[in-house]
């Protein structure tokens, strides 16, 4: 029964949005936007609040968010931790553990409608704001990003370019939105003309059209120390994203792997990520 209603369920969605936008489109858009943004998930978890509650450092207020931030102290430069789609800081919790070695200053924080954030809806155009507040007021050196992370780190370099940042790590991240949204329709089998609708609503609401925004074309202008790593295997995000970006980034260094999984976790990553930042 369970599988069935997974696959009715989007077929539903996707005819009602289809339908709904031939009497109001603008509101078919919206509504079809925000359900491609909804988070389901990365709540903080109790197994994950103590390690969490003991490095909370205040609260900042972005585009009407109340978001968490955290705090790791050390004697060298700051790192800025940013974690991906349905996660939250803890993630981060082993690259953490040799930061702390190497006595690097962390801090981090719970994008909007994660973790302790407040919120319901995540969009790259969002994690922005957040990202762009925290690396005005903590002034990093390095920023290191998983995923939708990776991606925001991207874009916001390209949109606000950081002269004091020195160096970029970028994980498993997707590169082109077009590739998202076509998954999207896909698996609600929204009509082509929707996805008309759907690209003028974005276009209106951000500035860009589906097509446009692109990491690998941010990364043409990047003039920041890069590493990449992606899994050949990656599930989630396609291993050709990080290639794609490599290509176009100058400055960067890909690391890629095999059978290593989307999340990359992994001992052997973030000794790669730690030699990157102190070389």
């Amino acid at each position: 029964m369970k599988k069935l209603l997974t696959k009715i369920l989007p077929l539903a969605y996707g005819q009602y949005f289809n339908f709904y936008s031939l009497f109001a489109p603008k509101k078919a858009a919206h509504k079809a936007f925000n359900l491609f943004c909804t988070v389901r998930r990365g709540k903080v978890r109790p197994q994950q609040q103590d390690y969490l509650e003991k490095a909370k450092n205040g609260l900042e207020t972005v585009a009407d968010h109340t978001l968490q931030s955290y705090h790791w102290p050390g004697k060298k430069e700051t790192v800025l931790l940013v974690h991906g789609w349905e996660s939250n800081t803890f993630r981060w919790r082993n690259l953490i553990q040799k930061l702390q070695q190497a006595d690097f200053n962390i801090v981090a924080f719970d994008a909007p409608s994660h973790g302790h954030s407040s919120g319901k809806l995540l969009y790259v155009p969002l994690y922005e704001e957040a990202l762009h507040h925290m690396v005005k007021k903590h002034n990093p050196k390095h920023l290191v990003g998983h995923s939708v992370g990776g991606m925001t780190l991207m874009y916001n370099e390209y949109k606000n370019p950081n002269p004091n940042v020195e160096k970029m790590v970028v994980i498993g991240a997707p590169s082109e939105f077009h590739e998202l949204m076509s998954h999207y329709q896909d698996l609600l089998k929204f009509s082509d003309r929707f996805m008309g609708i759907l690209d003028d609503y974005i276009l209106n609401r951000f500035g860009f059209q589906i097509e446009e925004f692109s990491t690998s074309k941010f990364a043409r202008s990047n003039t920041k120390k890069g590493l990449l790593f992606h899994d050949r295997l990656d599930a989630v995000a396609p291993y050709h994203a990080s290639e794609q970006v490599h290509a176009n980034w100058q400055n960067s260094k890909l690391i890629s792997t095999q059978g290593l999984g989307h999340s990359m976790h992994q001992e052997e990553v973030n000794d790669e990520i730690i030699k990157f930042l102190v070389s």
